[in-house]
């Protein structure tokens, strides 16, 4: 009897389920990070003019459009820095999914920050472009068609 060479399995895709649960699990680090953001940005608007210091930085205001943006950025960053150290932002971790390179390398920041703004698109329309994996052949969403990436399931860990 002769043992043939075993191969390790492709990556398993993973279900829609589990990045959906994984985006819920990210919305944390990024609150976190917002609410630090805002806390800068009302001490900075406090102490930097002459107003009362119990007044807010106005709705629509260049101040919260900045605010807004600064928010994204921070969220991005977080977002490209742990898919691009380990593939898996700390959302990704209990499903044991990770984003790689369509070829299965690691992906460049460039398609990283690409793959984070076009999912931002797909948010933003009511998820359109996460739903569309269940239609796509590869279960690819629009941000994994759009950056060259793709999600891909770790196989359980053994016991030994």
């Amino acid at each position: 009897m002769s043992a043939s060479p075993s191969r390790p399995a492709a990556p398993a895709r993973p279900w829609i389920g589990w990045r959906l649960l994984a985006l819920v699990y990210d919305l944390w680090p990024a609150l976190a990070l917002w609410l630090l953001l805002s806390a800068l940005f009302t001490a900075g608007y406090t102490f930097a003019g002459h107003h009362d210091p119990h007044e807010n930085i106005a709705p629509m205001s260049a101040l919260q459009w900045l605010l807004w943006l600064c928010c994204w950025l921070a969220t991005g960053a977080y977002s490209v820095v742990s898919w691009r150290h380990g593939g898996q932002t700390l959302g990704m971790r209990p499903w044991r999914i990770r984003v790689r390179g369509r070829d299965g390398g690691q992906p460049s920041s460039r398609a990283l920050w690409l793959r984070f703004a076009i999912g931002t698109v797909s948010l933003l329309a009511g998820g359109l472009g996460f739903w569309w994996a269940w239609l796509d052949r590869d279960r690819l969403t629009w941000h994994d068609r759009a950056s060259g990436t793709r999600i891909v399931r770790d196989p359980k860990r053994s016991a030994h």
